[in-house]
């Protein structure tokens, strides 16, 4: 039987904060802030706003909110005011109830699933993993395959920086790649050279 995260952070985390993130505190450990899904309209696709916005609220159980263009880009055709997606914003035991179903039902759904990267991370504790099919997720699977669309996953920490924000998921169950070391040594060194 599967434990649900709640039940890691609180029996498996927090007893061992000081040696994980190197706090004595148990409010200073990081923790799990919100999650937000994002899925963009296709323009002069099959998929409108309508399917994201339901998609959503189905995967989410809660309504989602139409985000639009903030300026004009003449390149993409997009106008000030138009609508190029939705998004939700999950809180509280909602996003705990979703992180579960996701590392515990959809990843294992996806094709061709070899574990998430490690360098999904944006420097400031958040971790964003973008899918390509909604139709991974079992509320969505009845729904017609033509109007298949992706979504990006942002699951926002308390923690201060990557480090800390990768040891709190991967204690929590993600399941993250062994074999990137490559890959986040040349992303380090890419971060060090812009820092410069």
């Amino acid at each position: 039987m599967w434990q649900s995260i709640q039940d890691k952070y609180k029996k498996n985390i927090l007893p061992r904060r000081e040696e994980l993130f190197g706090v004595k505190n148990i409010m200073a450990a990081p923790r799990i802030d919100k999650v937000v899904l994002n899925a963009r309209v296709k323009r002069g696709g099959t998929v409108n706003e309508e399917v994201v916005a339901k998609t959503l609220e189905r995967l989410s159980g809660q309504k989602a909110v139409l985000t639009k263009a903030r300026q004009s880009i003449s390149n993409f055709k997009i106008r000030e005011g138009l609508v190029v997606g939705a998004k939700v914003t999950l809180r509280g035991a909602r996003a705990l109830d979703f992180l579960d179903r996701l590392i515990n039902i959809v990843l294992p759904r996806v094709r061709d699933f070899n574990g998430l990267s490690p360098l999904g991370f944006d420097g400031h504790g958040n971790y964003t993993v973008g899918l390509r099919e909604h139709v991974v997720f079992p509320e969505a699977a009845s729904d017609d395959m033509s109007q298949v669309h992706g979504l990006e996953i942002t699951v926002a920490t308390t923690a201060k920086n990557n480090e800390k924000a990768l040891v709190l998921l991967k204690e929590l169950g993600f399941p993250f790649k062994a074999k990137a070391e490559k890959k986040e040594k040349k992303h380090k060194k890419r971060e060090r050279k812009e820092k410069e």
